[in-house]
């Protein structure tokens, strides 16, 4: 009676135990920001699954695609056009397309980072670097970042893979070209100091030079101001003299003049020579002789 009481529970236990091992056989799960890829006795089908709990056949298999945005960081070497060897850090931010998931994992398979991101990444890189001398490098960064994504994104679309970016974080050069960097650099300094102190005393001597002139100038303005002063009080002078000896001029009469004469007489006649007697007369005496007048007398 007891056997017969444990059967039904048995079977209960082995029908439960059949009902779950066959619902996680028929039942998937695909999480957030993944996609499902069905597989049917290993081949890939058309379509996915979305995010959330689908059913399935047991003999299916469900592959999870993460479409998020990933990144993977590589390091590598690579030389500059003027072979100086670098080694680089490089950083490539992709996602995978959610409707062609299946054709990436049909033709690439689940390890595709791997089999086809990394090497072309490092043939791009290359290629790029390979542009651009040593010196150039870490200037144009933002340059080299953007040509391996031009080279690298239109590749990766076909697979089904968008490049989001690519990012070039760090350029490192061998020892003996920083050393030989460094000492162009104190090189270019120590030149272009030379030349801002010798473009510093050219500008002190122009303005020194100007500075002369402005006061050479300022003298010669002076000196000419001093001289047309000087010709005009000569002029002024001379004009004064002229109107002082016109006004005179004008008041010298005949009367002034006898007067200034009798005024200056010492009292004395002139004397003239006499032929008759060769010796000298006075002129009022030598005109009485003879009955001569003086001017016969000086003949």
């Amino acid at each position: 009676m007891k056997k017969k009481t444990y059967i039904p529970l048995i079977i209960i236990g082995v029908i439960i135990v059949a009902a779950l091992l066959l619902s996680s056989s028929i039942f998937i799960t695909v999480p957030t920001g993944h996609t499902g890829v069905v597989t049917t006795f290993g081949k890939v089908e058309d379509y996915v699954l979305d995010e959330g709990v689908h059913m399935k056949l047991p003999w299916q298999n469900v592959v999870k695609m993460d479409n998020r945005a990933q990144k993977e960081s590589l390091n590598l070497q690579a030389f500059s056009s003027d072979i100086q060897q670098v080694d680089v850090v490089c950083s490539v931010n992709f996602s995978v397309d959610r409707e062609t998931s299946q054709n990436l994992y049909r033709n690439v398979g689940a390890y595709y980072y791997d089999t086809v991101m990394l090497p072309r990444i490092q043939e791009c890189l290359k290629s790029v670097f390979a542009k651009f001398s040593a010196e150039n490098l870490v200037a144009e960064r933002a340059t080299l970042s953007m040509q391996i994504s031009d080279l690298l994104s239109p590749e990766m679309k076909t697979y089904g893979i968008e490049i989001i970016s690519v990012s070039v974080e760090n350029i490192d050069f061998t020892d003996v070209f920083t050393d030989a960097v460094e000492a162009k650099q104190v090189a270019e300094q120590s030149k272009l100091q030379a030349q801002i102190e010798q473009e510093q005393k050219v500008m002190e001597a122009m303005k020194e030079a100007e500075r002369m002139k402005i006061a050479a100038d300022a003298a010669a303005e002076v000196k000419k101001i001093e001289a047309d002063a000087a010709a005009y009080a000569v002029e002024v002078a001379a004009k004064a003299e002229a109107e002082a000896n016109e006004k005179l001029a004008r008041s010298i009469t005949e009367s002034l003049i006898k007067y200034n004469e009798i005024q200056q007489w010492n009292g004395e006649l002139p004397y003239l020579y006499s032929g008759e007697n060769g010796g000298f007369l006075p002129i009022l005496e030598a005109s009485g002789r003879n009955g001569q007048s003086s001017a016969d007398t000086a003949k």
